[in-house]
C-alpha cells in the first residue's frame, strides 16, 4: 500500500500475532487505536476499509461510526468458526462486509450483515480453468525421490512452533527415502533468516521467498501451517497435510468450547470434507504426522483424488477476482 502512495500511520505487519501470543502486543495496539480515533475525528474520511483482525478492527470500526464515516470490513471475521457471540458487534460497526469464503455470504446474511462474496484475493491473478494444475500420480515412486515443500508460516511464532517439528518430519521421510529433496518457503528475507538459524543438523534445503504457490506447483507434496498458504496450495493441486500447533493447556480448558466448526483447516473447510489431513492442534508428537504423510506418499491413487479434488474445489472460487468487487462495492459506497 505504502508502493501505492498510501499514508501509513503505521506498519503492523510485524506486530502481527495470534491467539494467546497476541496478549504481548496490547499496550501496543491500545496506542495505535487511540492514533487512529484522533486522526478520524481531526481529519475525517469518507470510507473507512478494515481487513481481517477483527479483535482491533472492531474498535476501528467503532471510531469510524463515532466520526460518522461509513465502514466496509473486507474479509469476515470468522465468527462461524468461534466467538459467534460478536456478531452484534459486526450489525453495530459494519455498513458493508466483503467476505472471501463462498459459504461466509449465507452465514452473515442470515444474521442480519449485509454481505456479499468477492472471491478470495490469493486466487486474482488465477485463470478460471485450472484443470492443468491436476497432479497425476501414476508412474510416481516415493522410492526413486520426490520435492517435499516445506511452508511454516510468516508469522515468527508459527515459524518458532512449527519449523523445527517439520524439519524433523522431512528427516524421518528422508531417512525411508534417500532421495527426497525439500523446499522451504519463507514470505520474505528477514523470515528467511529466522528459518535459516533454526535449521537442525542434517537437514538441507533450498529456500524460496514469497513462493508458496510455485513451491507447490513443483513439489509432489507439502507440508503447510494453517491459513491461507493452504489455498495457495490447494490451487496449486499438491497434496498437503495441514499443522498449526497451540498451548495444550489454553486448548483443553478453552479451545475445545471456543471453536466449533467441523473442520479447522480451510481446504476442508471450502471442502467440506476431510480432504486432507490435518494436524490442528499438533501438541508435541510429531509421529502421528509423519505416518500420515508417509501413508500417501505409498497411495498413488489417493494422491491423484486429493489432487483433483483441491482443484475442483478452488475452480470456483477463482473466478471471482476479489480486487475488482471490492472496488466496485468502495466506489458505490463512495457515491
Amino acid at each position: 500500500m505504502a508502493e501505492a502512495g498510501c499514508g501509513l500511520l503505521k506498519n503492523t505487519v510485524e506486530k502481527a500475532a495470534m491467539t494467546y501470543k497476541a496478549l504481548s502486543q496490547v499496550g501496543h495496539y491500545y496506542k495505535l487505536l487511540k492514533r487512529i480515533s484522533r486522526f478520524l475525528r481531526n481529519y475525517g474520511a469518507d470510507l473507512v476499509i478494515v481487513c481481517d483482525s477483527p479483535s482491533f478492527n472492531f474498535h476501528v470500526a467503532k471510531a469510524a461510526k463515532k466520526a460518522g464515516i461509513k465502514t466496509l470490513f473486507y474479509v469476515a471475521p470468522q465468527l462461524w468458526a468461534w466467538a459467534g457471540w460478536r456478531i452484534h458487534k459486526l450489525r453495530k460497526y459494519c455498513d458493508k462486509l466483503c467476505c472471501i469464503l463462498p459459504f461466509e455470504q449465507q452465514w452473515f446474511s442470515q444474521r442480519g450483515v449485509d454481505t456479499t462474496f468477492v472471491g478470495n484475493p490469493l486466487l486474482n491473478d488465477l485463470l478460471t480453468d485450472l484443470s492443468k494444475f491436476k497432479k497425476k500420480y501414476s508412474s510416481f515412486e516415493p522410492q526413486e525421490g520426490f520435492k517435499l515443500a516445506l511452508i511454516p508460516g510468516s508469522r515468527a511464532a508459527e515459524i518458532e512452533s512449527l519449523w523445527q517439528p517439520m524439519q524433523q518430519i522431512a528427516l524421518r521421510l528422508r531417512r525411508k527415502y534417500p532421495g527426497a529433496t525439500f523446499v522451504a518457503v519463507a514470505v520474505d528475507t528477514q523470515r528467511q533468516k529466522l528459518l535459516e538459524a533454526a535449521q537442525i543438523p542434517g537437514f538441507e534445503c533450498e529456500y524460496l521467498i514469497d513462493a508458496v504457490r510455485d513451491s507447490a506447483c513443483n513439489s509432489d507434496f507439502t507440508l503447510v501451517a494453517s491459513g491461507s498458504a493452504t489455498l495457495e496450495v490447494a490451487s496449486a493441486g499438491c497434496p498437503m497435510v495441514v499443522m498449526y500447533q497451540c498451548s495444550r493447556i489454553l486448548w483443553h480448558f478453552l479451545g475445545w468450547w471456543l471453536i466449533r466448526p467441523k473442520y479447522f483447516s480451510l481446504v476442508n473447510l471450502l471442502a467440506d470434507k476431510d480432504l486432507v489431513p490435518e494436524f490442528m492442534p499438533y501438541f508435541s508428537s510429531i509421529e502421528p504426522i509423519a505416518q500420515a504423510v508417509d501413508k500417501l506418499l505409498q497411495n498413488k491413487n489417493e494422491l491423484t483424488r486429493i489432487s483433483s479434488d483441491l482443484i475442483d474445489m478452488v475452480e470456483p472460487i477463482a473466478k471471482k477476482k476479489a480486487r475488482d468487487e471490492v472496488a466496485k462495492i468502495a466506489l458505490e459506497m463512495l457515491r
